[in-house]
């Protein structure tokens, strides 16, 4: 088990790789369909896709928390 001060880290992590998973599939077979060796084609967008969406989570998460926080009604 993990110390909650890297909760937000882990969080990160976890995102960017399901994220990343889920839409570089959608998007590979899109693209090209079942064909032979997908499995590879997907892994390689895969691979780029978490690369590029582990940092953009880190930079981009406090700004969607401050819009969220506005976007809540606060309890009086």
């Amino acid at each position: 088990m993990f110390d909650p001060k890297y909760a937000q880290l882990i969080f990160s992590c976890l995102m960017a790789l399901f994220m990343s998973c889920i839409m570089s599939l959608v998007i590979t077979l899109y693209n090209v369909g079942f064909v032979e060796g997908i499995v590879m084609v997907w892994l390689k967008a895969w691979l780029f896709a978490f690369a590029v969406a582990l940092p953009v989570i880190n930079l981009v998460s406090p700004i969607v928390r401050r819009l969220v926080k506005l976007l809540i009604k606060q309890p009086h």
